[in-house]
């Protein structure tokens, strides 16, 4: 391919349409039960709990992500990644059309799981085809960008997807989506020629015992349970009753909460992704982890924070809330630098790795393959926390699950790569 700029602008693009249809169910996630108003059911003579089926809204999409990840990185090495991008983006243009039409608790995590299918064919590859135009001392800031792309459409879609679902419904925000994704197909068919890396065999094996992907891998694992249950439950937190624990802020409270995260994501990526090609990706990827649970462990704590600090309890526009929003935005936001300090890092390392053994569909299958155990199981874990433990368990093992990742991964570097590795790599 020519290293075009307007190439990676239409890859920006299928990034923020992505992004758009994502954000926008995980804001509406606490509309969509208090709306279904998930019950205990009985399946085969099994009776599973209210908290395993609110669950199941979200392991429905992390097990259909699970699924694809090996097939469509498969398909996108051994034939066309801008293919496979354009299927991907069909397939996410009808799981949006059938949001609005969902009635059901089971309708609904069917639905999540084609979505699920279509966000990781449409992630799988464009990070793909960033990591082979990109050039190997600018690849994590490449990233960072589109990384960018994704988190500002994630802005927009958290707060229109509140203050439209207050004024119209669902029907017109997933209208928006359906129109985005096609947008998107039409920037990527325009300008992004058929890709011509084709690689025969199945490249998938041999990455996923590449010495530093397993190096990864002892942090990957292990962080994906953080980063789902803090991520997914924070507009839970804010947005459920507070009988279920919550803080039952409105849908337009809910988004700018999942905003905060998002901006300073967005704001920051582009420059640390810059300074980790310059500096090394591994210590960014230690330091953004640690931080990143230790932020989690004070989410439970921003009631007692407003509190102390006796701030208000209504807010222009938002209206009516409680003294513990403004510490609940603040401790988001600084999830999100926490997060922008690894993910460029990250995602740069596996595409080093997937570009330099002709793989890089593979490496970051196996980069998503490796995410996927704890994102499966986590939401049933933040489920059970939430309603049988409590709400504030739900962060306190999330956060403590990214600090003993920190900590392995600290370790295994030391161990089979020498002290120095941290600052190298």
């Amino acid at each position: 391919m020519d290293d075009n700029r307007i190439q990676f602008y239409a890859l920006y693009l299928t990034r923020f349409a992505d992004g758009f249809g994502f954000i926008t169910l995980i804001t509406l996630l606490p509309t969509y039960i208090n709306v279904l108003d998930p019950s205990a059911v009985t399946v085969l003579g099994v009776t599973l709990s209210a908290g395993f089926v609110i669950g199941m809204f979200t392991t429905g999409f992390t097990l259909a992500q699970t699924a694809a990840v090996i097939p469509l990185s498969w398909a996108g090495d051994r034939f066309d990644k801008r293919l496979v991008l354009l299927g991907s983006l069909a397939v996410g243009a009808v799981a949006y059309a059938l949001f609005p039409l969902v009635d059901s608790s089971l309708a609904f995590v069917l639905a999540r799981g084609l979505q699920g299918v279509a966000v990781t064919g449409a992630s799988l590859m464009s990070l793909s085809l960033v990591g082979e135009l990109a050039a190997t001392g600018t690849r994590a800031n490449h990233i960072g960008k589109a990384n960018a792309a994704n988190f500002s459409a994630a802005i927009f879609g958290s707060l229109s997807a509140g203050a439209l679902y207050e004024a119209l419904g669902f029907t017109p925000i997933f209208s928006i989506i359906v129109a985005l994704l096609a947008v998107a197909s039409i920037g990527v068919r325009l300008y992004l020629p058929p890709d011509g890396t084709t690689v025969r065999g199945f490249p998938f094996s041999d990455l996923a015992l590449n010495r530093r992907i397993l190096t990864l891998t002892s942090f990957r694992a292990q962080y994906a349970v953080a980063v789902t249950l803090v991520r997914t439950w924070v507009p839970i937190y804010a947005g459920v009753s507070a009988a279920a624990g919550g803080l039952e802020y409105g849908a337009l409270a809910v988004g700018v909460t999942v905003v905060a995260e998002k901006l300073t994501n967005m704001l920051c990526q582009p420059y640390t992704g810059r300074l980790s090609d310059r500096y090394g990706r591994a210590l960014f990827v230690f330091v953004g982890g640690g931080l990143y649970g230790l932020v989690a462990l004070a989410v439970p704590f921003s009631p007692a924070v407003g509190e102390a600090l006796g701030l208000p309890s209504a807010l222009p526009v938002l209206g009516p809330l409680s003294p513990a929003f403004l510490p609940l935005v603040g401790l988001s936001g600084l999830l999100g630098v926490a997060d922008s300090l690894r993910e460029p890092a990250s995602m740069a390392l596996f595409a080093d790795e997937g570009t330099a053994e002709g793989g890089v569909a593979s490496s970051f299958g196996v980069r998503e393959l490796v995410w996927r155990p704890g994102s499966v199981a986590a939401p049933l874990l933040g489920g059970y926390l939430m309603t049988d433990a409590g709400m504030a368990w739900v962060f306190f093992v999330g956060g403590g699950t990214a600090i003993t990742g920190v900590l392995t991964f600290l370790a295994v570097l030391a161990y089979s790569h020498g002290a120095a590795a941290l600052t190298e790599w």
